[in-house]
């Protein structure tokens, strides 16, 4: 362990619904394989929202005190027994996911399947609103020159956005339909635009995203609380409806949308974790054209490309940041998040401050 480090860190611990309480806990020590990371930032996902609000996601229910947080980068500071390829003060992207490695779906390939997959802040496995973690070296990926880590938290949320355009196989003069331009919506917009995809037509019905949206180069936004989508696609798209729809709210509304806005031969990507059983959807309209229908669990793979599009420019992450707070913050960040979703995009946490 390096001398110089603090003799404990500060963790934030979720207590209860809406409630949370800071705490000192000892700094964990690199295993082997591992690395010690200081923490810098750390972006509020969709799914911290969720456990804070109601205290689970489906079957996943936080059960007493509870660490948040899985969109994370920060500073190498120690190295456990034989490691190599980092060193000391490098930044990383940290791939919150820890896969088993030795099942069906690990050996080939689609690691995020991984049914013994440790995840941080998927209870009962805690996340990284603390100032210090302990993660294995090949899921921390070293950040370019002048790549900051807030971007490189970011790095996670693109990932999906990346994984949802693998899955699309989408292809440059593609016309692709966005339902929902949350975080995770302008991701699926940036991996799309980095793929070289332009005709990309996002809708939502919160002015702020669609301003988003439309400055990271939409072809299009809709405003569904105030246009017929479905006529403003088929308008856009002379008829034909969309290649690809992309559907990132998780809404029963949007997703039986999808049936309705895809092209003959068109395919679905469902990322939005649509978890009400109550989902209407007519599959006629997906019969009578042939379409296909996948959908998206996590990432595999994805972070080298995400990083490096990142750092050539292709993917401006930065630009889906609306806010940005201290740690000291974090639970009047959360209450905001959830209180005031009509005026914020993405929030980071700056674990420094």
């Amino acid at each position: 362990m390096t001398t110089s480090l603090p003799a404990d860190m500060q963790r934030a611990l979720m207590t209860g619904i809406r409630r949370l309480r800071y705490d000192r806990a000892p700094i964990p020590e690199p295993s082997p394989g591992e690395v010690l990371v200081r923490v810098h930032h750390v972006g509020v996902c969709g799914s911290d929202l969720h456990y804070y609000a109601d205290g689970r996601i489906g079957d996943f229910v936080v059960d007493g005190d509870f660490v948040l947080g899985h969109e994370a980068a920060g500073e190498v500071v120690a190295l456990g027994e034989g490691v190599t390829g980092l060193a000391a003060g490098q930044l990383v992207a940290m791939e919150p996911g820890i896969p088993c490695g030795r099942c069906s779906h690990c050996l080939s390939g689609r690691y995020n399947l991984c049914p013994d997959v440790i995840f941080w802040a998927t209870p009962p496995v805690g996340g990284v609103f603390q100032e210090y973690v302990t993660h294995p070296v090949w899921l921390c990926f070293p950040l370019p020159e002048g790549m900051s880590t807030i971007e490189g938290a970011m790095i996670e949320p693109l990932a999906v956005g990346w994984h949802a355009g693998n899955l699309s196989e989408a292809k440059i003069g593609q016309t692709a339909v966005i339902l929902g331009a949350g975080c995770i919506g302008l991701m699926n917009l940036l991996a799309l635009r980095a793929r070289g995809l332009r005709k990309i037509h996002v809708i939502d019905r919160l002015p702020l995203r669609l301003g988003r949206a439309a400055a990271l180069g939409a072809a299009s936004v809709i405003n569904n609380a105030q246009t017929d989508p479905v006529a403003a696609v088929m308008e856009a798209t002379n008829g034909r409806g969309a290649d690809l729809v992309f559907e990132n709210a998780g809404h029963p509304a949007t997703t039986a949308l999808t049936a309705e806005l895809v092209a003959r031969g068109g395919t679905i990507v469902l990322t939005g974790m649509a978890a009400d059983p109550r989902v209407t959807y007519n599959f006629g309209p997906l019969m009578s054209r042939e379409a296909t229908i996948r959908t998206v669990f996590r990432y595999h793979g994805c972070y080298p490309a995400a990083i490096e599009a990142v750092a050539s420019g292709l993917a401006p992450v930065l630009d889906v940041v609306s806010d940005i707070r201290g740690f000291s913050e974090l639970e009047s960040a959360l209450a905001d998040n959830l209180d005031r979703k009509a005026e914020i995009v993405k929030m980071v946490i700056d674990m420094r401050t």
